[in-house]
């Protein structure tokens, strides 16, 4: 086991996190357009919400879009940050794309094998997706063994956030099916043995974001503006929003 060099962690952040997550965000919003993004939302939910005016429902619409993929996109980011974390201190590495599934990392600790599977948050999934994970996890256990011998295999489920306070998901009929729901702050101190990790990488990420998040503000005010004119101009009657309009441009035949 490595001490974890946090100024290196820092400028992994702000190199491989936040700028990709920024650069992402601006292309997205770069490109968005009213006419390609509001037929996929749904107008009565915006309706259902007292949207009355065309700034509002312009803002509805761009936070829905820009939201939709956002999590998605920050959580394969911050497994890198993970990988990269296990990488340095326990020599770890990214699972094998096409040989493992539902496996993103595996790592040696205390004469232990770690197999993990990364997730954002503890609800991720339905009880079909969680059942292929752990077979998934027995699959790999078993693939494994022949390399590494006497060695316990630990099979996790981790996750950037959250908790779970019943971490170990017993199977007693299949052992091999057993395994460990880590979120949040367990999850962080299993690949780093920092149990502060969860805490230290807020203020990085925190510095470099502040950098960057002007641009994004800047843009983001354009588009508003923009889409704010192009609702006025398809949907107004009276100075105010015409639903019907509004439902027939994304619905009508």
């Amino acid at each position: 086991m490595k001490k974890l060099d946090y100024k290196k962690l820092n400028t992994f952040i702000a190199t491989d996190i936040i700028r990709p997550f920024y650069e992402i965000r601006l292309d997205r919003l770069n490109k968005v357009k009213l006419s390609l993004v509001f037929k996929r939302k749904n107008p009565y939910l915006f309706k259902a919400k007292n949207v009355e005016t065309a700034g509002d429902l312009a803002k509805n619409i761009l936070d829905a879009f820009l939201s939709s993929q956002e999590e998605t996109i920050f959580g394969d980011l911050m497994e890198n940050l993970a990988i990269h974390v296990s990488s340095q201190v326990f020599g770890g590495k990214k699972a094998e794309e096409g040989k493992f599934r539902s496996l993103d990392l595996i790592f040696n600790r205390d004469n232990n094998i770690y197999i993990v599977g990364i997730k954002s948050g503890p609800n991720w999934g339905n009880s079909h997706q969680v059942n292929a994970m752990k077979n998934n996890f027995k699959k790999a256990k078993q693939m494994l063994k022949k390399e590494f011998g006497k060695k316990e295999i630990i099979a996790i489920n981790g996750c950037i956030y959250g908790r779970d306070n019943q971490p170990h998901k017993i199977n007693k009929k299949n052992k091999q099916l057993t395994y460990y729901k880590l979120c949040g702050q367990p999850f962080w101190e299993l690949i780093s043995g920092d149990n502060e990790l969860y805490k230290k990488i807020i203020q990085p990420l925190d510095k470099e974001s502040r950098k960057r998040d002007e641009i994004f503000k800047d843009l983001y005010i354009k588009k508003i503006n923009e889409m704010t004119k192009n609702i006025v101009e398809l949907f107004y009657t009276k100075n105010n929003l015409d639903w019907n309009k509004i439902v027939d441009y994304v619905s009508k035949k």
